[in-house]
């Protein structure tokens, strides 16, 4: 194996399983934590994970396949694609109608994960990939959950606001509102998230 990168949460490793290129995301100890609690939350999560991608590839999300759940490690056929934050930060260059492709299409496939109730948790541009097609991929499901919370939902369209330019948030928010049976009261409750969030600035400040 080979290390890819490491993160709060796992180490991430690139390797072969089978003949197939995958990558192993294998969840980290955390010594401050009970031993026994800490293996028991870790394998616990990895499962949800694996549970959060075969949900979300089984309905029609571009999420790559969980190959093995081993412990607290999940193997994950690898996708050959870059990472959409390359992008959206200014180190690489995209034709401005790719681009807002992209963004359109990550607009449909939250809607998606929202209509079968999953929220994301982490859903920017850095969990996304764009292949050599154009398709672009959701990825790293590790704080995924399954709810019916629109408060839930509406953080994953705040996570991504606040991850790109005004007019890319608008080429999101349309393929949502094509995808989300519910957009408009998931879109209410990101307006009162973010009103919220300017009492408290203005009352702290």
């Amino acid at each position: 194996m080979k290390m890819m990168g490491e993160g709060a949460e796992a180490k991430v490793y690139s390797g072969n399983f089978l003949g197939v290129e995958v990558v192993i995301k294998d969840r980290v100890r955390k010594r401050y934590r009970i031993k026994e609690i800490d293996d028991s939350l870790r394998k616990r999560r990895t499962k949800t994970e694996a549970r959060m991608l075969y949900a979300a590839s089984s309905n029609g999300i571009n999420a790559p396949n969980v190959l093995l759940v081993d412990g607290t490690k999940l193997y994950i056929r690898r996708i050959k694609a870059r990472n959409l934050h390359e992008y959206t930060n200014g180190g690489m260059v995209m034709a401005g109608a790719k681009m807002g492709h992209a963004l359109y299409s990550a607009g449909v496939q939250c809607g998606i994960l929202h209509n079968i109730g999953i929220a994301h948790g982490d859903f920017t541009p850095a969990n996304m990939m764009i292949d050599g097609d154009g398709g672009l991929w959701i990825i790293d499901f590790g704080l995924a959950e399954a709810t019916r919370s629109a408060e839930d939902k509406a953080l994953d369209l705040l996570l991504m606001k606040r991850a790109v330019s005004k007019g890319l948030f608008a080429r999101f928010l349309s393929g949502y509102r094509k995808s989300s049976v519910a957009h408009a009261e998931i879109t209410r409750r990101l307006a009162e998230i973010e009103r919220r969030g300017r009492y408290q600035t203005r009352t702290l400040g």
